[in-house]
């Protein structure tokens, strides 16, 4: 289907929650707080008291959280299967989200299998304990009341709401195929099953991350959570990350130093999303970031996604355009500056780059020339077909494929 958002990994964004507040640097310019301002100034209930403007007239969240019903059943009308975003325009883990709410998203998710939902938070600890409490639940007795989120959101909404009993409405719905599924759930034990599996297969959980100090803190809960695909958004990348070594708290209450990308091992990532940062006040991303994840990637065999440059986009090189150091640009404005590995704006410094703010449009999304856009399910590894095992030779014994095989946890 054609893509209805301009978000380059998604297709379609839903958002039955509206609001949020800033947790982290990778926060400072989100355009979702933009957006919402906007929509509230056009006059948008749904957006009203969730921003304000600071002494400095900067646009920040309120904290406000608001929970849209009628959003909540557009993934049912939509036929086609398609990869939505969800709560593009806030976090569906926000502490003030209510698991009522959570309960009655995750229910329309499971009626949709012909979708696939992407789920971003930063907030991965409360995401993983709500998976878990989940499953505890969905595995108990059917009898529960609270056995099957499917059915009951099914028995409290299909049956109650005016609009969603309308024939024309249900005719909307493939033919009353929702209908169907939900007598069938209601009489069926076995129906009732199919549509209580835990984790959901059609739900991709992830989570966001901008720098080493933010992956450390989120990617393990996201590893300890439950879920069909694993994935992370490093946009804003602010800051190296290396997925190879990441510090992850063990049960015994120690640490260990993991290899995320690990692909023999259920508790790996499937999916690694990076960009730069776009908007009026964007921050650039260093070059070598981009890189660096898309080799440790490629090295495991792991799809990767880079999404854009953002606003900035290199100029030059200056160790491989100009090391003897005699191309030196003067900044007239703040369009220009020179890039260190470390952040740091200054001409000295690990692998410098001079760059120019030049627009999103103009900085593009070729990284080193190549368009990469890959997908769960798009790399398999080429010497064990995504087995994990090879054999030595035709007669051999069978091993762990090199490739695939882990060798960074200490």
């Amino acid at each position: 289907m054609t893509a209805k958002t301009k978000i380059e990994w998604t297709q379609e964004t839903w958002n039955p929650i509206a609001g949020c507040s800033v947790i982290s640097s990778g926060c400072d310019n989100c355009y979702a707080m933009q957006m919402a301002y906007r929509l509230e100034a056009m006059g948008l209930d749904k957006y009203q008291g969730t921003t304000r403007k600071n002494a400095s007239g900067r646009t920040l969240w309120t904290g406000e959280i608001k929970f849209d019903e009628k959003a909540l059943m557009k993934p049912l009308s939509w036929k086609d299967p398609r990869r939505i975003f969800v709560n593009s325009m806030s976090d569906l883990f926000h502490e003030d989200v209510q698991n009522e709410w959570i309960d009655q998203i995750f229910s329309v998710m499971a009626l949709c299998p012909q979708h696939t939902f992407q789920i971003l938070t930063k907030r991965p600890e409360r995401m993983r304990d709500y998976i878990m409490s989940r499953d505890n639940v969905i595995h108990q007795k059917y009898s529960n009341v609270r056995g099957s989120y499917t059915i009951g959101f099914l028995t409290k909404y299909l049956t109650t709401d005016p609009t969603l009993n309308n024939p024309k409405y249900r005719k909307l719905h493939d033919n009353g195929h929702i209908w169907q599924v939900w007598q069938e759930t209601l009489s069926n034990p076995a129906a009732e099953r199919l549509y209580a599996r835990w984790p959901l297969p059609n739900v991709w959980l992830g989570v966001s991350v901008e720098d080493q100090k933010t992956a450390e803190e989120r990617i393990p809960f996201l590893l300890d959570t439950p879920a069909a695909v694993r994935w992370i958004s490093a946009e804003p990348l602010l800051g190296m990350i290396d997925l190879t070594r990441i510090w992850a708290k063990m049960p015994s209450g120690g640490k260990c130093l993991c290899n995320t990308l690990r692909r023999n091992c259920d508790d790996n990532l499937d999916w690694v999303v990076v960009g730069g940062e776009s908007g009026p006040n964007a921050r650039p991303m260093h070059p070598e970031g981009p890189r660096s994840l898309r080799d440790q990637c490629k090295g495991t065999n792991v799809p990767f996604f880079f999404k854009q440059w953002g606003e900035w986009l290199s100029v030059y090189d200056r160790d491989k355009d100009d090391p003897g150091w005699r191309r030196i640009p003067e900044s007239k404005d703040n369009n220009t500056r020179f890039i260190n590995l470390e952040g740091g704006h200054g001409f000295h410094g690990q692998k410098v780059h001079f760059i120019a703010k030049v627009g999103k449009k103009a900085a593009g999304h070729l990284l080193d020339g190549e368009v990469i856009q890959q997908y769960p399910g798009d790399v398999v590894c080429p010497y064990c077909n995504g087995e994990g095992e090879i054999e030595t030779d035709n007669n051999g014994p069978i091993v762990s494929c090199p490739i695939c095989e882990d060798t960074t946890d200490e």
